[in-house]
């Protein structure tokens, strides 16, 4: 399998974002969730593919690109679709499906089948639960910045709180991958990007 490295993700950061803004959001977030996932890498032991992991944070939301339209305007009502659009935007390049799956199999904590039929989500029939160690400490590092208005860090208590909407079963899952990976120190991060903490 061909890992990409930063340059050529830079460029396809580039090529397809709409406008130099949308650009700025999505290149600078994915940036801060390498930043988390390489903190987190030191914590996790062996046997996960740091490579990889770089990888797939920088590609994770390269989809959000595509759901921009004319006058680079966010279609927030479909932003749920932003993983399966950056799936196909990769798969399209040629890129193998463990890079593929980065974007499709990160949001939240993970999707499966039966959360797409009860939320209704405008998802094809899948599951978009995250399966390798890279997968899922990248998902994970995702867990702790938001793309908001304005861009803000998450706490692992804050996002703990909110996963609890989504059911117990999420819970659980945000608990295990916190006690596999542990917790990211975002003072510096919030230093250098001057995002506040939520």
């Amino acid at each position: 399998m061909e890992i990409p490295g930063d340059e050529r993700i830079f460029a396809l950061h580039e090529k397809h974002a709409p406008t130099k803004e949308a650009f700025e959001l999505v290149h600078t977030h994915c940036q801060i969730v390498c930043r988390i996932a390489e903190q987190l890498l030191g914590r996790a032991g062996d046997g996960i593919d740091a490579d990889l992991v770089r990888a797939g944070c920088l590609l994770h939301d390269i989809g959000v690109y595509r759901l921009y339209d004319g006058t680079g305007e966010l279609d927030h009502a479909a932003y749920i679709r932003h993983g399966v659009l950056g799936h196909e935007l990769l798969a399209e390049g040629g890129f193998s499906e463990a890079i593929c799956r980065f974007c499709s199999c990160h949001t939240g904590v993970g999707l499966g089948p039966g959360d797409v039929r009860r939320q209704r989500l405008p998802l094809p029939a899948g599951d978009y639960r995250a399966r390798s160690r890279e997968e899922r400490l990248v998902m994970y590092a995702d867990k702790f910045h938001s793309k908001s208005s304005p861009p803000t860090f998450v706490s692992a208590d804050t996002y703990a709180v909110d996963v609890r909407r989504f059911g117990a079963d999420k819970v659980a899952v945000f608990a295990a991958m916190r006690e596999e990976f542990g917790e990211p120190d975002l003072a510096a991060l919030r230093a250098a990007y001057g995002h506040a903490l939520r």
